[in-house]
């Protein structure tokens, strides 16, 4: 059972490049700009931190290598959504698709998009007063662009995921520029506080947290060419550039700020750039943070749409949800009903603690997302497959491993967040069951 709808369908447009961009895109927001001063705190010295980002990417990467036989079996729009439906069935399914349709996609891009219009209202000198309204407008015009079809959208995010690896190249070149050619301080310990051995582990979720949102290629692995052979080539080409742009630019933070001076900073990489070009660089880095977070944003509120679209399309939202326009062949329904929840959202005001109500939700999602590999292994035993994940099951094993680790940890550290993402979880079974009745009475 596979989702890929009746006529109009999606049209596969989007080459190599377009999808490592979407990946680069989905990843690169604001965290790499701000989560390595939280890391910093963590840690005693350079050494851990760098390793700590390497050992992230590296796990992340076994994530994205599993997502990508998971692609090339699965070439449809939908994601996650798809695997559970097809493995578990519909109520897992639709679980996450309520989790993610509900909260978490419009909720993380009504955050992003507040972070990217403080930035921008920095950046030209505006009132932290236009900050909801530049926000809301961001929101709109991604919507709007996205709706003439997935070209469009395309352009827009290549053209902001090379600003913001810019944005990163810049933060290099200037780290190293302040190192004055002494790298030596970059492993140097830092005395002026101690840090628990349990840290380690605690340092590790905001990286983890930081490498998300490489799934949302698979989301849109409905428009992509030949997807069995573009799908893994893209994946595994952007996390790569993610990879290397994230250790750089920590290496960049320690040596243009020491370790100490990145354990104390509330904005890494404005302090950096502030240190060679004064005010006029903190300026010109909150443009590249602008254009970060407005590129995740696009690709969250694509993606989202493809969810909720292949979820209309299962007749698990209204079947309008699953129309896809026959000439721009967006699912336009689908993008104006995430965008308008977004703005309520943002305009509400409360969608930081929603989000971190459903991050328990998503990490569960990419656990057992990764945990159908198994079941399309077991099931499709004779099925070909372009790309098979190396050293099967070891790669699935770790990364669900790793991830149910991250759950434990959250839950430990913030159990009342990870009940309210439970009880969002178990809130969408009778919704599920009511939908159900509903239908039948309806057919």
């Amino acid at each position: 059972m596979t989702t890929e709808t009746s006529s109009p369908a999606y049209l596969r447009r989007l080459g190599v490049w377009d999808g490592a961009m979407i990946v680069i895109g989905g990843v690169i927001g604001a965290g790499i700009f701000r989560t390595p001063a939280t890391v910093a705190e963590r840690t005693a010295s350079g050494l851990p931190l760098l390793a700590l980002w390497v050992l992230g990417g590296l796990l992340t990467l076994t994530g994205v290598l599993c997502y990508a036989e998971l692609g090339s079996r699965r070439p449809h729009a939908g994601g996650i959504y798809l695997y559970l439906r097809e493995a578990f069935g519909t109520l897992p399914a639709f679980l996450f698709g309520w989790t993610m349709a509900l909260i978490n996609y419009p909720g993380s891009v009504a955050a992003v998009a507040t972070t990217f219009a403080d930035y921008f209202c920095q950046a030209v000198g505006l009132p932290l007063l236009w900050v909801k309204s530049v926000g809301v407008a961001a929101i709109i015009f991604i919507v709007g662009v996205n709706l003439f079809g997935i070209r469009a959208g395309a352009l827009m995010q290549n053209i902001f995921a090379v600003l913001k690896l810019a944005a990163i190249a810049l933060l290099v070149a200037v780290g190293l520029a302040l190192a004055h050619g002494h790298l030596g301080g970059v492993l140097a310990v830092d005395t002026t506080h101690h840090v628990s051995s349990g840290a380690f582990v605690g340092a590790l979720l905001p990286v983890l947290f930081t490498y998300g949102g490489f799934h949302y290629l698979n989301d849109l692995a409905g428009e992509v060419r030949d997807p069995q052979r573009t799908l893994p080539r893209a994946l595994l080409l952007g996390m790569l550039g993610v990879v290397l742009a994230y250790v750089l630019a920590n290496v960049a933070y320690l040596t243009g700020l020491g370790h100490a001076g990145l354990a104390a900073s509330q904005a890494p990489a404005a302090d950096l750039m502030r240190r060679l070009f004064g005010e006029a660089g903190a300026k010109v880095m909150a443009i590249g943070i602008a254009c970060s977070t407005f590129g995740y944003c696009s690709i969250a509120i694509a993606g989202g749409a493809r969810v909720l679209q292949t979820m209309g399309a299962d007749g698990m939202l209204f079947r309008a949800v699953g129309y896809i326009d026959p000439r721009t062949r967006a699912p336009q329904v689908a993008l104006a009903l995430l965008g308008a929840w977004t703005v309520v959202l943002m305009l509400w005001g409360n969608f930081g603690q929603l989000v971190d109500y459903t991050t328990v939700g998503e990490w569960l999602g990419h656990a057992f997302g990764i945990g159908t590999l198994f079941w399309y292994r077991w099931k499709f035993v004779d099925e070909p497959a372009p790309y098979r994940v190396p050293l099967f099951p070891l790669m699935p094993l770790v990364f669900v491993v790793t991830v149910l680790g991250v759950i434990v940890a959250t839950a430990i550290s913030s159990p009342h967040d990870a009940g309210m993402s439970l009880l969002i979880i178990a809130l969408g079974a009778p919704v599920y069951w009511l939908w159900q009745r509903w239908q039948q009475r309806t057919a």
